[in-house]
């Protein structure tokens, strides 16, 4: 006594359960958590423009520039260790660029302020 042969989406058990909404992705082999989905390195390539357009103190801004450029390359060949380390290396320089032009911009108010209320 054979059981009857299993349909399309069945089993020899019986008919198969859908599995739960966002699960419809099964590994093939083995499995670990957070498989596949890597972020992708950020190039920070906005506040590199930002930087060298607008401010671009000690030429900070065309370095950060320059990285961010090269890690949009990295990743666009698929180096992603690569493009990680020359987006980091842009935020540090965008990061030091925008420290600059703010410190900058503070103390030339207050030298202005300072001196404008001594001539009065």
């Amino acid at each position: 006594n054979t059981p009857p042969p299993a349909r399309h989406g069945e089993s020899a058990a019986g008919p198969r359960k859908p599995a739960p909404k966002g699960h419809g992705r099964r590994c093939q082999g083995p499995c670990t958590p957070h498989q596949g989905r890597a972020e992708p390195p950020k190039d920070h390539i906005i506040w590199s423009l930002c930087c060298f357009l607008y401010s671009n103190p000690l030429c900070l801004g065309l370095a950060a520039l320059i990285f961010s450029i090269k890690s949009r390359d990295r990743k666009v060949v698929g180096d992603l260790e690569g493009a990680r380390h020359y987006g980091a290396t842009a935020r540090c320089l965008n990061i030091a660029a925008t420290i600059i032009v703010c410190l900058t911009v503070i103390i030339t108010y207050a030298i202005h302020g300072f001196i404008k209320n001594k001539t009065n």
